[in-house]
């Protein structure tokens, strides 16, 4: 069975324990976690399933250590490689970049050769716009604990299920 990378920014935790959840939910060890503040590219080449945890800071922006890995990712292939995005935004604080960090971070990994999977349905969030958006559905599971904190356990079982599936695990 093959192991899955999590790579996860994390700048107030948040992002850490859904990361940390994320793995209990897949269980029996399939899922190694992995902190980009302390992760540099080789970490990713072991692993022909990634997922990938950024939330999105400020206004639209990578979170620091991901900013910090972000041009380091035009020297990698991740060519066979299938690749899901979760990422923690507030819809109503930054509803104009609504976890615009994963849709950064999706394009370029695309660009690389990553296959996305793991898409999730926009319905039951308001927001004005967001750069995960393709196709009229976000690349990766949205999580907004400021404002739907009693819906994260719930959409990460029902996304990790969905990963299972297109993992093949």
């Amino acid at each position: 069975m093959a192991k899955i990378g999590l790579f996860f920014g994390t700048q107030t935790g948040n992002t850490e324990a859904a990361a940390q959840e994320i793995q209990k939910i897949f269980g029996s060890g399939l899922v190694d976690l992995h902190d980009v503040a302390k992760a540099d590219t080789g970490d990713f080449e072991g692993y022909d399933c990634l997922i990938i945890g950024c939330p999105t800071w400020n206004i639209g922006e990578l979170q620091s250590d991901w900013e910090g890995l972000f041009d380091e990712l035009d020297d990698m292939d991740f060519s066979g490689k299938k690749v899901a995005y979760f990422g923690c935004g507030d819809q109503i604080g930054y509803a104009d970049n609504f976890i615009d960090a994963i849709g950064i971070l999706e394009a370029k990994i695309t660009e690389r050769g990553g296959k996305t999977v793991g898409y999730w349905s926009m319905e039951g969030y308001d927001f004005d716009a967001s750069k995960a958006v393709r196709n009229g559905k976000f690349v990766g599971l949205a999580i907004d604990d400021t404002n739907q904190s009693e819906l994260t356990e719930q959409r990460l079982k029902k996304w990790v299920t969905l990963l299972r599936s297109e993992f093949g695990v």
